[in-house]
């Protein structure tokens, strides 16, 4: 029987995070300020404000759209000649730019995340434990579970090292290239100076740049985080806010990507937006707004934001592939001139 992933309750997770009772401030003034205006329902919570993104701050525009080849899209990524991965179903397809079908995987349960090495090496997340696959798609190994617990949605690679963020475990795993475990990452030790992670819900991702340092979302903290291979934390950015330059709702952002020079692409769910980030956390630039995803946005109830959410990955010329969860949709954001 699938086992369904444990969130925290609304009430005990907003009563553990500074930054979340930002958020209930936030909520509870936009309501006063609704109130005001809307006479005939004095309980209106008017976010329309939020719906619509500041055209001076978005700098990509659409080149191209296509559809997931499967339904229950959860994750992409970038591998060799910028193919793009997608894991949705019980497949992992890979697709060019184009979006025309190369290599498919059937599997047995669905893919939840993968990274793929430049010989073509697949490292393919599933519920509770990693599969390893050669370029032509032909299993090479079955990797042991980390624990019962365990649920995989984000994974990358270095020469020597696979990353597996556990949402389950709220840990971030270390492993070398035979599936031996070598490190958990991330698990709150106040000696080590280590938060913690808070995962209220089952978006967890992890990346790793160029300077060798880990690339952590932590959305229950509404921030990024940064960690040596050894595990030793580095910092953080971010804060909760329902503007533009923060992260908003009960957990964001929700998935990352990184850019060739190293800046960053978040994701975030409830209101759904693509961003970009400086090296040092600040704000840059909008990606896609709101109102770009529509569907998407109306996934995310009011008590129960496990749906919707968005994706993204970056390719070698710095093109966002962006993947709708709820539609399905791919789209290919280029910088504009």
């Amino acid at each position: 029987m699938k086992r369904e992933f444990q969130l925290a309750s609304r009430r005990k997770f907003f009563s553990q995070t500074a930054g979340a009772m930002a958020i209930l401030g936030a909520i509870a003034l936009q309501r006063g300020q609704a109130a005001e205006k809307a006479a005939t329902n004095p309980f209106a919570y008017d976010v329309s404000h939020l719906q619509k993104t500041d055209p001076k701050l978005i700098t990509y525009e659409e080149t191209a759209r296509w559809k997931a080849p499967h339904a229950e899209a959860k994750r992409i990524a970038i591998g060799p000649e910028d193919t793009l991965y997608l894991c949705s179903g019980n497949y992992l397809t890979a697709r060019n730019r184009s979006g025309d079908r190369g290599l498919e995987i059937a599997l047995a349960e669905p893919s939840r995340c993968c990274a793929v090495e430049k010989d073509g090496t697949i490292y393919l997340g599933l519920r509770d434990h990693i599969e390893v696959f050669d370029a032509k798609g032909q299993r090479k190994a079955t990797w042991d579970s980390p624990g019962k617990k365990s649920w995989i949605t984000g994974m990358a690679t270095t020469e020597n090292e696979v990353y597996a963020a556990d949402a389950g475990n709220r840990v971030i795993l270390r492993y070398d290239k035979s599936g031996k475990l070598v490190r958990r990452i991330g698990e709150k030790d106040k000696e080590r100076n280590i938060p913690g992670f808070i995962i209220p819900s089952p978006f967890f991702d992890v990346e790793v740049s160029r300077d060798g340092l880990l690339r952590v979302n932590n959305p229950g903290r509404h921030r990024m985080e940064l960690y040596t291979a050894d595990g030793d934390f580095e910092g953080s950015w971010g804060s909760a806010s329902m503007g533009i330059k923060g992260f908003c709702g009960c957990c964001n952002p929700i998935n990352l990507a990184l850019l060739p020079d190293g800046r960053f692409v978040t994701c975030e769910k409830g209101l759904p937006r693509v961003k970009v980030y400086r090296t040092d956390g600040q704000f840059e630039s909008v990606v896609a707004g709101v109102e770009s995803f529509v569907a998407n946005g109306k996934a995310c109830g009011p008590s129960d934001c496990t749906a919707g959410g968005l994706d993204a990955a970056v390719d070698a010329q710095g093109r966002i592939y962006i993947l709708d969860l709820v539609t399905g949709d791919v789209r290919v954001m280029k910088h504009r001139a």
